[in-house]
């Protein structure tokens, strides 16, 4: 049986979207954030050593980190479905699949840990120096890269329905940075992207997923 261990308000709705499309049979566990610091619940280190989300086992098997996982399933229950199998489809599947987290994920964690350390407790006196200074790194740094990389994907969406060809889990997979983006950042200016997050929520297994699984991030669905 597979079991997904799913952290509400987090990338493991991703493989709950998967294993919907794939009509898979599997078993939901649910843990909820800490309501005061936000953080997975340490019931998580029981299932995984890092105590985080998603985490896939099939049997004695245990996979985590959401590319690996997607692939896993794939792989194995996958019968064709969801993936490219040669040419320039397959390569811009596995790109996106890695750029997802690799590339873009990071920027988006950073702008919430930015935003959310002058708000932390500290020395009072302290408070407008840890402001100022992250503000700064919003500014000069986050906030270019991001708009970067958003402007890429816009301008790939532009010309593109989906990530790779036919829709894939190449676009369940970039799906979470998006969202994400689209409750962090203004992103009006980038039509193409909305477009995307529309279309992803029109997909009746991810539908299917926010239904079981709540939405995807605060301020989504």
């Amino acid at each position: 049986m597979l079991t997904l261990h799913h952290l509400e308000l987090s990338r493991s709705t991703r493989v709950l979207w998967l294993l919907e499309a794939l009509a898979l049979p599997y078993e939901l566990k649910t843990y909820r954030r800490d309501p005061k610091t936000y953080q997975a619940p340490a019931e998580l280190k029981a299932v995984h050593p890092l105590g985080k989300s998603p985490v896939l086992t099939d049997g004695d098997t245990l996979v985590a980190e959401s590319a690996a996982i997607i692939e896993y399933l794939l792989d194995n229950y996958g019968q064709g479905q969801l993936r490219p199998t040669q040419g320039q489809a397959l390569l811009d599947y596995r790109y996106w699949l890695h750029y997802a987290e690799g590339s873009l994920m990071p920027l988006l964690l950073m702008k919430l840990v930015f935003a959310r350390i002058p708000k932390g407790p500290m020395p009072f006196f302290i408070r407008p120096i840890a402001k100022g200074l992250m503000a700064k790194v919003q500014q000069k740094f986050l906030a270019p890269q991001l708009h970067t990389h958003l402007a890429y994907i816009d301008g790939y969406l532009a010309d593109n329905t989906w990530f790779a060809g036919d829709f894939s889990a190449a676009d369940i997979q970039m799906s979470f940075p998006l969202e994400a983006a689209s409750t962090r950042i203004e992103i009006n200016q980038y039509r193409n992207i909305q477009a995307f997050i529309e279309r992803c929520r029109q997909n009746p297994h991810y539908q299917q997923a926010i239904v079981k699984g709540g939405p995807v991030v605060i301020g989504a669905n």
